[in-house]
């Protein structure tokens, strides 16, 4: 059980909408509103130039069509450090420990 590999996303949009000469987040303001997504400049930012947590199927739906992509193409699972993970004597190393910040809003 413990020999699992450790898994990562890769966010591709950047790199997808690039290919298909979308070059400006902004163009895609209006590309998502065609098909029913509703997003502020700064939300489609931050979804172009940070990985999100989470996307909503109906967002991501929308971003295949418009890229005419897969969502393998714009979410990519891959393992990482697969080799970095092993010790020299071939037996897996335990993953990283991975710290994460909880911050609730304030009462008052």
């Amino acid at each position: 059980m413990g020999d699992r590999p450790v898994k990562t996303t890769d966010w591709n949009l950047r790199l997808k909408m690039a290919e298909r000469g979308i070059y400006q987040t902004t163009e895609l303001v209006p590309l998502l509103a065609e098909r029913g997504i509703h997003l502020s400049r700064e939300q489609v930012y931050r979804m172009v130039t940070q990985r999100p947590q989470r996307v909503s199927m109906d967002t991501l739906a929308a971003l295949c069509d418009i890229l005419e992509r897969g969502v393998e193409d714009i979410i990519e699972l891959r393992e990482i450090g697969a080799q970095a993970n092993r010790k020299r004597s071939g037996a897996p190393a335990k993953p990283a420990v991975r710290k994460t910040a909880i911050r609730r809003p304030q009462a008052g």
